[in-house]
């Protein structure tokens, strides 16, 4: 009996492998939206501010992963916004911010609109990120109010609520933390994008977001892999969570 369950696993395994998708148990190793899920649970999270959150899979994967805590999403592209807002709305502890970009001043800003929507920056994109992936070129752009997430934060934040700040904005990570340092002082935790190379014109180097992360009490906790160019298998971006160890709970 023990041989045909083993028999039937790997079968199903190959007929899976087969389609392009992999099976895998869902662990912190094998799964990043379950260590993500893992982490949050660490160190007690109550709220996840998701912002730059196209159209609402980063939540999503969460919410499968076993994360059942409020949400708030902040995405500024339309086009996405009215996905995410579709998503969102059955979900009673999602809330979807009015459509914004955040950055490090109240205003108004031109964001660039890349042909497969996540890669969309208010930075003009280099030539190793769209040589690495042609599809996230530039198509156009639209102008969207801005504002400091010390702005907005307020009204879903209190005292006893634990915090932690999910930031995908493609390169313009610095400037969200110059307008978020209010809101730093009381996160638990961060998780953002580290470019090891540069991919957009004007993003700050990886080394100079550890050290300012660090600067302001975190610590790197995990690494999980981003964007790898398929040419050569190159690591091109990942993704870094922070917490304030000693913190947890």
């Amino acid at each position: 009996m023990r041989s045909l369950d083993l028999f039937v696993k790997n079968t199903i395994k190959k007929f899976i492998s087969a389609t392009g998708f992999s099976l895998n148990r869902l662990t912190s190793v094998a799964n990043p939206a379950y260590q993500q899920k893992k982490c949050l649970d660490s160190f007690g999270v109550d709220l996840v501010f998701d912002i730059g959150a196209n159209k609402g899979q980063y939540v999503t994967e969460l919410r499968s992963a076993g994360y059942s805590g409020h949400v708030v999403s902040f995405e500024p592209l339309s086009d996405a916004y009215t996905v995410l807002s579709k998503v969102a709305q059955y979900d009673s502890r999602w809330r979807v911010h009015e459509r914004c970009a955040i950055g490090d001043a109240d205003g108004t800003i031109n964001i660039n609109i890349a042909g497969n929507s996540v890669s969309s920056s208010v930075l003009p994109m280099l030539d190793s990120h769209s040589d690495a992936a042609p599809g996230s070129s530039y198509v156009g752009s639209e102008s969207v109010p801005q504002f400091m997430l010390d702005s907005v934060v307020n009204e879903y934040i209190s005292p006893e609520i634990r915090y932690f700040l999910k930031i995908d904005t493609q390169g313009y990570e610095s400037a969200i933390l110059s307008g978020a340092k209010q809101t730093l002082q009381g996160a638990v935790g961060i998780q953002l994008e580290l470019s090891l190379i540069p991919l957009y014109e004007g993003q700050n180097d990886w080394r100079e977001m550890i050290s300012w992360l660090e600067s302001e009490g975190f610590t790197l906790w995990a690494l999980q892999r981003g964007f790898t160019d398929p040419r050569n298998g190159r690591t091109l971006q990942v993704d870094a969570l922070f917490f304030r160890v000693g913190d947890n709970g």
